[in-house]
């Protein structure tokens, strides 16, 4: 009786580390722009030519993504920082309460990325909305308090409440005008900082206590930076759930030691993760933003050449796609993966969506006749399944091994038809009128 009792505590105590370490997984993309492309009636089409009449289903049903980015801003001025006309700073409220309805309707997780002004707050601005510049730093935490409850409540009324919060969008440098700096410097205002972030994160948790609360960033790779940072957060008393990190190659430098293990310089994201888990362990990672050109390599602001680990080509951006979820997938502390602006396709067939091709989307900028084909690197036939050549399958399986088809080797592109139930993020597959989980096992 006592090596019965003996097991049985044993084997509960294994069946709780095994919950403990157990985290659901999200992938997909910032479709903040997608209106917009739907609004020009500019046509997607699938892996087989097939116009696509719904991208949020398509991504849901046939990717398997199950998580869906949307920025807002507070007075959207349609202008960039110098005032160039930009269609795609449009995301207020309204449009923001619409676009997170499909969202939550088409039963996945809604990611809310406030950028707190009027237009796009990156690693080099750090502006506040008009209305709320030169306040001092409290009235300033006042405004941040109390535009989050307004959005939030207004977003919950709508049936369009986020899974996801970000208090900010890449903010290691400053937010609404606030500057620091993620090391030692006399100049950084670290006590108004952070009462930003912790006037913004506890209206997050009063109006969503279900959401969790990401704090994204866009020094990726530089354990230091990151390390500095989020200690003061930490220390500072800033309560959130998710070290946030855009990942862009060109900016950021490669995924792992192999890749950089004839350069000089050794750092790479999947050490930095692992250097997160171990500094922050009560910290999940997510990767917020990522990106790989498939054209056109970009001339200007590039700080690493990655092309010869990826070329700049369809095929490279796939590869990238692989190689970044085949990298990610081990490690225990990274729950997410979200692709930036995938359903870019050129300036919108009116020329009114985008100023100028950004070239990371997973369609061809250029429209034919039928509308805008999806990145392929082949057909998919011949034993070839979706995954095997294009982007957004294979990001797909991120959070399921083979994206619900049992049985890969078997595949046949005429008897390809799964049915796909997705319901709060999980998905179902139904062939064949039996049901299966998205590793392929039975249910």
């Amino acid at each position: 009786m006592k090596k019965t009792i003996t097991f049985f505590l044993c084997a509960l105590a294994c069946l709780a580390v095994q919950a403990q370490d157990a985290h659901q997984r999200y992938v997909g993309g910032d479709i903040s722009a997608l209106p917009l492309y739907e609004q020009h009636n500019s046509p997607y089409k699938d892996v087989r030519g097939n116009n696509i009449s719904n991208l949020i289903t398509f991504l849901t049903n046939d990717c398997g993504w199950n998580t869906f980015r949307v920025r807002i801003f507070v007075n959207p001025t349609k202008k960039d920082h110098g005032g160039t006309t930009n269609p795609s700073v449009c995301q207020d409220l309204a449009y923001v309460k619409a676009l997170g309805k499909r969202i939550k309707d088409a039963g996945a997780f809604f990611m809310l990325d406030f950028h707190y002004s009027d237009t796009w707050v990156d690693a080099t601005h750090i502006q506040a909305p008009a209305a709320w510049q030169g306040a001092d730093t409290q009235s300033m935490a006042d405004s941040v308090a109390g535009y989050t409850r307004r959005v939030l409540d207004t977003l919950n009324a709508a049936g369009a409440t986020p899974d996801f919060v970000q208090v900010g969008n890449e903010i290691m440098c400053g937010l609404c005008g606030i500057k620091v700096k993620p090391y030692e410097d006399a100049s950084s205002n670290w006590d108004g900082y952070l009462g930003l972030l912790k006037a913004g994160c506890n209206a997050v948790r009063e109006e969503c206590p279900n959401a969790q609360i990401i704090i994204h960033t866009d020094r990726p790779t530089n354990s230091g930076y990151n390390s500095f940072y989020y200690n003061k957060l930490v220390n500072g008393g800033v309560d959130f759930d998710i070290i946030g990190l855009s990942y862009y190659p060109f900016w950021h430098g490669y995924l792992n030691a192999a890749q950089v293990a004839s350069k000089t310089d050794k750092n790479n994201l999947v050490n930095a993760i692992n250097n997160l888990k171990t500094l922050f362990p009560a910290k999940r990672v997510h990767i917020v933003e990522c990106a790989y050109n498939f054209q056109y390599w970009p001339t200007t602001g590039v700080n690493y050449d990655t092309r010869d680990a990826w070329p700049c080509s369809v095929a490279g951006q796939y590869a990238f796609v692989k190689d970044l979820v085949d990298a990610l997938k081990p490690l225990t502390n990274l729950d997410g993966i979200n692709y930036w602006f995938p359903e870019e396709a050129g300036n919108g067939d009116k020329g009114s969506v985008i100023p100028s091709w950004q070239n990371r989307g997973f369609w061809d900028e250029n429209k034919t006749q039928s509308g805008h084909a999806i990145n392929k690197t082949a057909s998919a036939t011949a034993g070839r399944t979706p995954q095997d050549v294009c982007a957004p399958y294979y990001l797909g399986t991120f959070v399921g091994k083979t994206q619900g088809i049992e049985n890969p080797s078997a595949y046949n592109e005429d008897s390809y038809r799964p049915a796909k139930v997705l319901q709060n993020g999980v998905i179902t597959i139904i062939r064949n009128g039996e049901s299966y989980s998205l590793d392929g096992k039975k249910l």
